[in-house]
């Protein structure tokens, strides 16, 4: 099966909008600041953007807490910098049990598997619903900037919950054009936190099972 340029997609949206000269409203879901920094760089001239802060996978709540506060700290800075259009920011309920309740059943899966894929659908899901809910011309994502996330299945579950809630999809590949090098230098310009792992339980004891991993490689190696 061929795989979809998404890239190309949301390039001939913005063509589109340029065109017709208007400036419709986005409900932009974030994972977090340094994610967003490049995505809201993008954006950001061509749409009234609202960051929709929605991660109940973030398990820990002192981690949760810090990630907010580092991506109301970006939009306060951008705002002051008039980048371009007014950013606001909109928070989710945080309720971990949520993701839990999702996971079941795929607590063994692989980071990058089925669990993954149904924690894009409960972000995404609530996404547009808020999308609907507010009348946004659009909701997207900036999980696709992700290197380790498999955009081509962030924009199928994106598409299809679009048409369960009846709202646009803006499709995205974030990463493509060196977004993802790009949100690194944002990150580094802004003093951002940055995460080696998505927030979640699972996610976290795997890296820290990797990091274990290397570091015995490493003693043996030097032994």
């Amino acid at each position: 099966m061929n795989q979809v340029n998404y890239q190309k997609e949301l390039e001939k949206i913005l063509e589109r909008i340029d065109r017709e000269g208007r400036v419709p409203s986005l409900l932009l879901h974030s994972c977090c600041a340094p994610c967003s920094s490049y995505v809201l760089e993008y954006l950001c001239s061509r749409f009234l953007i609202t960051v929709f802060y929605y991660n109940p996978n973030i398990s820990m709540e002192e981690e949760y807490k810090k990630r907010m506060e580092e991506q109301k700290r970006l939009i306060g800075a951008y705002n002051k910098e008039k980048r371009g259009y007014p950013i606001e920011i909109l928070e989710g309920d945080y309720r971990p049990q949520d993701f839990f309740d999702m996971a079941k059943g795929c607590e063994s899966c692989p980071e990058g598997g089925e669990r993954c894929f149904r924690c894009f659908e409960l972000r995404l899901g609530e996404a547009a619903k808020r999308a609907q809910e507010g009348s946004y011309d659009y909701f997207g994502t900036t999980l696709t900037i992700s290197p380790l996330k498999n955009a081509q299945k962030i924009n199928e579950i994106g598409q299809a919950v679009s048409e369960k809630y009846q709202t646009a999809w803006l499709p995205s590949d974030f990463k493509k054009k060196n977004g993802y090098k790009r949100s690194v230098e944002l990150s580094g310009e802004y003093g951002l936190y940055r995460q080696d792992y998505c927030g979640c339980a699972f996610s976290r004891a795997q890296r820290r099972k990797e990091a274990s991993s290397k570091s015995r490689e490493k003693r043996d190696n030097i032994s």
